[in-house]
Parts: C-alpha cells; structure tokens; sequence
C-alpha cells in the first residue's frame, strides 16, 4: 500500500511517518511524506499535482493552519487552509481512486454539553470559532467531493460501500514530540510563575481528552490495516481532565513544587473562544482502545524533561 502523509513534518506527521515505517503494508519504501513546498495548503494545484506524480493508495491529511487564534484574525484564510484544501485534495484522491483520512478536531462541537458524556459522530456539529468553523468545512468538502465523484454513500454517521473511502478522523488536545504543546508550555509557565513567586493561574473549567499522537498514529495504521473503514471515527486517549488538573499531572511528573491556582476560562481574553466541554466519545477501533491519557503521559514526560534539559543547555 502506498500511503502518502501530508503535513509530515508537524506532530501527528511525523508520528505518522514513525509508526507507518514498521508497518508491514508499506513494502520497504516505507511511506511518503508530503509537507512544504511540495505540498502547499494555499496553492490549489499541489493535491492533484502530488497524487498524480506519486500514485497513493490512500492519503492521511494532517496538514493544517491550526494557530486558533491566528484562525480567528483572518477566518477567510482558516477556510482556504483548513477547508477548501482539504475539498482540493479530496477531488485529486476521487479522480485518482485514493482513500482519504482527514484528521479533523473536537473544535467542531460548540463544547457546551452538560451532560457529562463526550461528543460522539453522530452528534450534530456545531462549532464556535473561526478554527472549528474551518475544520467543519473541511469535512463537508471533503464529504460532498467524494459524494459527488465516486457515488459512494457517504452521511454523518457514514459508511462508503464502494470505491475509495473517506474515513474523517477527529481527535482532542494533541500532545506530543516535538515539544511546544500545553504540557511543554505549562512547563515554561511554571518556571516563569516560581521566578516571579506567583501561582501558576491554568484554568479549571475546560474539561477534554489529552491525546498522546504517537497513541493516535497507531491508532490510524490500525484503521489502514483494516481497509481504511469509511465514515467518522473520534480518536482519543481514555480519561477526561481539566487543564488544571492536566498542568498539575505535568509538573507533579516534573517534580515542580509550583502551586496551580484554578481560574474560569473567562479570564483569559482570547482572540478565540475555546470550547469549555472538549471531549470526545472515543469509537470502537479494528485494536485496542487507546490507554488512558496518564499512562501516555509517563511515556511522554522523560521526552519532555530531556528536549526541556537540552534547551537550556544551548
């Protein structure tokens, strides 16, 4: 199976890229990694000019402008990055007879369930900002440009009995290397809270599913080794957390003393508004249910300590 991999150089691409190396299916040249210049979300042309050039079997999108409050200030570039790309690779796989994994976000729910049960494929999207906004036009283009090139029957809660398959992906709160997520900043936070003597203020009503990407790599060869199951597939780590209660299992894995002190997501003053209730329902996958966030949380922190350690050594 040839795979190609757009965004290959971000978080979930190179995970992507790690684990689809020691997959089997692959064959010895391993997958292809597309990212910039080659594959460019604001040049309309690069989809069908890479598929056509390389010839995939299937294409994992996890290229995408994911900066949400740099989506908020200028909501017609998020839609051309984050929606009519995805529409543009969507046709090139159509016309060439790819499946299509789009990675898509929770950002699509307005997070304002009170009900206690996470998000599930079935529920009707309903985002609240520029970010969600665009990822949800990503889905629909690619939805309708499968629907209207291949015939396959393809709804919400969807499945495509014939011809090439789009499967959408969503997943919540992705950490991982190489760095620069929320466990890696709330690390940064806190040293900057201990040298002033202050709490680290991080706040306690945003509650979500931390998503280890090397667990979700995996999670997505998996759905490959099975046939690239169409429809919509929610993707996380077990557990919920809030970010507070995600920032003291960071530093207490660090050994930081700092005190986190829990505010409402109403203090901070953002450009976007994030979505206070950010879990998802994971579904049933071809292997095992992901582990909980924790336990990818203990593999992660040494990674985290050691790139923090070398940081400060420069």
């Amino acid at each position: 199976m040839r795979v190609a991999v757009t965004g290959a150089g971000g978080r979930l691409g190179q995970a992507l890229v790690a684990a689809l190396e020691d997959a089997p299916f692959t064959g010895p040249l391993g997958p292809i990694a597309w990212d910039l210049p080659d594959h460019d979300l604001d040049d309309p042309a690069s989809p069908e000019r890479l598929v056509r050039r390389d010839r995939p079997d299937v294409v994992l999108h996890t290229a995408a402008w994911t900066d949400v409050d740099g989506c908020a200030g200028d909501p017609a570039l998020a839609l051309r990055r984050n929606g009519a790309a995805v529409g543009e690779l969507a046709e090139a796989c159509v016309r060439t007879g790819a499946d299509l994994v789009y990675v898509s976000t929770n950002e699509v729910f307005d997070g304002r369930r009170t009900d206690g049960r996470g998000y599930g494929p079935a529920d009707e999207p309903r985002p609240i900002n520029p970010y969600g906004a665009s990822k949800r036009a990503g889905e629909v283009a690619a939805r309708e440009a499968f629907l209207r090139h291949s015939g396959v029957v393809a709804t919400e809660a969807g499945t495509a009995p014939a011809g090439p398959q789009l499967a959408i992906v969503r997943t919540a709160w992705l950490f991982g290397p190489p760095g620069n997520d929320f466990p890696a900043k709330i690390l940064a936070a806190a040293d900057r809270a201990r040298a002033a003597g202050e709490p680290l203020r991080v706040v306690g009503d945003e509650i979500g599913s931390p998503t280890y990407a090397p667990d979700l790599a995996e999670a997505i060869v998996e759905l490959l080794a099975a046939g690239v199951p169409a429809g919509i597939h929610h993707v996380v780590n077990g557990g919920t957390v809030s970010r507070a209660g995600w920032a003291r299992a960071v530093l207490a894995a660090a050994r930081s003393d700092v005190v986190v002190e829990e505010v409402p997501l109403a203090t901070w003053v953002r450009p976007s508004a994030a979505p206070a209730w950010a879990v998802l329902e994971p579904t049933p996958l071809p292997g095992e249910p992901l582990r909980r966030w924790e336990a990818a949380m203990s593999d992660y922190v040494p990674l985290l300590l050691r790139g923090r350690a070398a940081g400060a050594r420069r």
